[in-house]
């Protein structure tokens, strides 16, 4: 949303979504885009522009909970340490974990960090970051010598050519594809690198459609025709890098030629050749990456592979010409920062480097600083199944969905003797297996600062009460400190004492380093807090001018000096990293995961706006046409992906050629609190990268079948909490979706089922108008009370003869159901209101089917549309789509 008016008495905070990290003005009851706020300038994606909509009381945790019952803080402030003192004392430091998330603030972060490395003594703390940053993470240490991206947003307008390797930036990141889209000019060349035709394509001048897994092979073959064309910067990689020679040799092993790499890659010889040309042609280049590239088995490789052309065309730090990483998490860079991940310290600090452990012991005053690195993420959690952890503290993340393996992850949680979840929300697939759960702040409640993809530290700040017994997650920890005898250390009275110690301690290891460490953010440890309550946005590395003011640094390695031991950038030799998971003929395809546009993660937050659930309303399987016609499957038919683990995936089949044959996608947010089979990472299997720990989240393997059913059905009920209870046992699928005036569930199912006398149980109620036609397998009943629709029930064969949903949504809010509505829902159908078919924009709630009558009365350009229906004015996010519905109209 922009706005150039702040809504009254709002608060300067930022959004809890992605990376991008874009500010926000905030009250209870609306935000818009801070338009002062560098990351968008006053934009706000359909996710952001409905964060006022998810400040609502349902489904909050309110009280601590011990063993299900509620129980005071104190109560619950000394099961939790009595649990680690007990594990502590019994098998050693070592047996108590932590797994946090850039959810957090960066206060939060460092006091977690601090308490458990410092004071407990355990290594393993790791975070869900690891799950989607940490090969960018590890290849930036290999390549620069440090945690560090290179460039800024602006340089994603100034390139000349803009290359985007496995993200999907319309939707992932709306903001910042806004940018590039607004930035678009005649001579600037887009590529998108990406197996899927996704919604970014919709911006490409070039669309690489390779095979999954082949990047290294394609940025490998790339180093090489720069090299053979004269393409390189000799000057630059003999003043600023090491490495060349073995690197390109390394290369030409891997793709020798183009035609080499076409034919590994799947991609036609021209098109790779016209990538090539084109990057060596234009000095201005940026390569953005995400989780494409960082969720492989070699993601830290494909990674230094794009690095490895950009060091040898000089191409880093500069203004339009850097690699960068797009993040995923708001925070994901702030928990780096404070040393949130289980290989490292703190402040950029690492366990191999000589002094670091010593110099930080000192800076926290304690002994107990473990002498190695602990478990990363998928290790921690095989660690909790083997019975090596006794004690799991979880905060602000969802692993019994986010992780591979689902099943064995939900395994080792039930058999973890103490796991304590810290969360703002009651009821997730995790919170189901806490001992111990501690209601945490939610957005709009916490204070304290985040860091974004382009290194921008940014004040969130709360504008809402805390709710009933929630307290900020640093304040939590900060009571466990004291309450195990360390009060000393952890005096913190608010958020900007916290932040105070980390700037200093970040001064203390750029000293360390001889000033070779690029993270130092000390100037602001002199903060007074006045002065941290109304810090501006501001890049990190920050230094103060003469007046006292914070000046921040938007690029990096512009002069060619890199955070090594020899100041010289390293180019790493890469082999080509294939998939770890090779299709046979049990398991034909391959599974790519990701985020759909209108949805966060496991959905706690997004799912309370009804409106975002219109878009993708279920789970799906994105197959392409000719798979669909080998197995036999049309477009809407309940599909189940089955892997080599004990979990399978349903969804309904969405044929596009927008996939490879041989592939499927399928979305990463529905867990089993909104369907009833559709965990996603269920099909990945705990494959990592050796080097990052990430796992290989982009390539499961699978056999495709339809679902065999009988019977499909549509329930909706008034009431919006609880669930099916032993009514899901009937169904072979079901899936959840909360809406404004009521709870609605698909559900299918291949049992014999007499609905006339089992209608009552489904409805919650007598039915007071029943329709049944057994010929056409069809039966529709309705619980009224007083004349208000309370609950309907609408079954038939096939789920495309079931009514349109917004229509019978609306039924709910009628003081009294009219007879046409009564007839309406007896018939199955809908004739009060036009149906607008599948949404397309969010904001606006448009659907295709108003598009393309809009089309057909003559408003055929997005400019037209966009005057008649309001479609793509507002965030943007659905433009992509109706380009195409104007491309090939109905």
């Amino acid at each position: 949303m922009d706005s150039n008016i702040k809504p009254a008495d709002s608060i300067q905070t930022t959004c809890p979504y992605c990376g991008v990290g874009c500010g926000v003005a905030a009250t209870p009851s609306e935000v818009t885009g801070d338009k002062r706020h560098p990351a968008n300038q006053g934009q706000l994606c359909v996710k952001g522009s409905a964060l006022h909509d998810t400040l609502v009381p349902a489904g909050r945790l309110l009280k601590p909970r011990i063993e299900g019952e509620e129980r005071s803080w104190p109560e619950a402030l000394a099961a939790v340490c009595g649990a680690i003192r007990d594990a502590v004392d019994q098998h050693g430091p070592g047996s108590v974990a932590l797994y946090l998330s850039g959810q957090l603030l960066t206060e939060d972060y460092y006091v977690a960090n601090k308490l458990a490395k410092g004071f407990i003594g355990t290594p393993h703390v790791d975070t869900n970051s690891r799950l989607c940053m940490s090969s960018a993470v590890a290849a930036h240490k290999r390549a620069f010598g440090e945690d560090c991206v290179p460039g800024c947003y602006e340089d994603l307008e100034l390139a000349d050519l803009l290359v985007l390797a496995g993200s999907n930036t319309a939707w992932a990141h709306p903001v910042l594809y806004q940018r590039m889209q607004a930035s678009q000019r005649a001579g600037r060349r887009v590529v998108v690198i990406d197996p899927r035709r996704t919604a970014t394509a919709d911006l490409a001048d070039l669309h690489l459609k390779l095979k999954p897994g082949t990047d290294t092979v394609l940025f490998n073959g790339l180093l090489v025709w720069l090299s053979q064309h004269g393409a390189t910067n000799p000057d630059y990689i003999a003043k600023h890098c090491s490495g060349f020679e073995e690197t390109l040799a390394c290369a030409l092993e891997v793709a020798p030629s183009v035609a080499s790499v076409a034919a590994q890659c799947d991609l036609a010889g021209h098109e790779v050749e016209q990538f090539y040309r084109w990057y060596a042609d234009t000095p201005r280049t940026v390569t953005t990456f995400s989780q494409g590239v960082n969720q492989s088995a070699a993601g830290t490789d494909n990674c230094n592979a794009i690095f490895n052309c950009h060091l040898a065309t000089g191409r880093v730090g500069k203004p339009g010409a850097s690699p960068f990483s797009l993040t995923g998490q708001p925070n994901a860079m702030g928990g780096r920062e404070v040393g949130g991940l289980a290989n490292t310290l703190a402040a950029h600090m690492e366990y191999d480097t000589p002094g670091a452990r010593e110099r930080l012991a000192g800076f926290w005053g304690t002994d107990r600083l473990p002498e190695a690195p602990g478990f990363k993420a998928v290790e921690l959690f095989e660690a909790v199944h083997r019975g090596d952890i006794k004690v799991l503290w979880i905060m602000g993340t969802n692993p019994a969905v986010s992780l591979p393996d689902s099943a064995r992850v939900c395994e080792a949680l039930a058999a973890c003797p103490t796991v304590i979840v810290s969360d703002c929300m009651a009821n997730t697939d995790t919170t189901a297996f806490a001992n111990i759960l501690l209601p945490a702040a939610g957005w709009g409640e916490k204070d304290g600062t985040v860091t974004n993809s382009e290194r921008c530290i940014s004040r969130q700040r709360s504008f809402l009460p805390l709710t009933s017994e929630a307290r900020p997650d640093w304040q939590i920890l900060t009571s466990v400190a004291r309450e195990l005898g360390h009060a000393q250390a952890f005096q913190y009275q608010r958020p900007a004492d916290i932040f105070r110690e980390h700037a200093m301690l970040s001064a203390l290891a750029c000293k360390a380093s001889d000033g070779r460490q690029v993270f130092d953010i000390g100037v602001l440890a002199q903060l007074t807090d006045a002065q941290y309550n109304q810090l501006e946005p501001v890049q990190w590395p920050v230094s103060m001018g003469a007046a006292g003011d914070v000046t921040g640094t938007p690029r990096l390695f512009s002069d060619g000096r890199f955070a090594t031991d020899n100041g010289r950038a390293r180019m790493v030799p890469i082999s080509a990293g294939l998939p770890c998971q090779v299709v046979t003929s049990r398991y034909p395809l391959v599974v790519n995961t990701g985020r759909i546009r209108d949805q966060w993660h496991s959905m706690t937050r997004t799912a309370l706006v009804s409106r975002l659930l219109t878009h993708r309303q279920e789970p799906s399987i994105e197959i392409h046409p000719d798979d669909a016609l080998h197995y036999g499957i049309t477009d809407g038919t309940l599909c189940q992906l089955t892997g080599p683990g004990p979990e399978a995936f349903l969804g309904r089949a969405r044929l596009t050629a927008d996939q490879r044959p041989g592939e499927v996608f399928i979305p990463i947010h529905w867990s089993g609190c909104f369907a009833s089979q559709s965990v996603a990472t269920n099909l990945i299997a705990a494959v990592t990268d050796p080097i990052s720990g990430q796992p290989e989240s982009k390539h499961g393997i699978a056999s495709l079948s339809s679902l065999a059913s009988r019977w499909q059905a549509r329930l909706m009920r008034r009431e919006s909490g609880g669930g099916l209870g032993a009514l899901a046992g009937l169904c072979d699928y079901w899936c959840r979706q909360p809406l404004t005036h009521s709870t609605s569930w698909w559900l299918a199912g291949n049992q014999t089922m007499d609905w006339g006398s089992d209608a009552q149980s489904w409805l919650g109620g007598e039915p007071q108008l029943i329709m049944a036609d057994a010929a056409q397998g069809r039966f529709r009943a309705a619980h009224v009370v007083d004349g208000r629709l309370d609950a309907v029930l609408l079954v038939d064969r096939e789920a495309d003869l079931l009514p349109d949903l917004a229509w019978l949504d609306q039924c709910f809010s009628a003081e009294r159901l009219s007879d046409d509505q009564r007839q309406c829902l007896l018939a199955g159908r809908s004739v009060e209101t036009e149906e607008i078919g599948a949404l397309v924009c969010s904001c606006f709630q448009v659907g295709d089917r108003q598009i393309a009558s809009a089309i057909r009365r003559g408003h055929a350009t997005l400019e037209a549309l966009g005057r008649t229906l309001k479609c793509g004015t507002n965030c943007g996010s659905c433009v992509p789509e109706i380009r195409e519905l104007l491309a090939h109209p109905a």
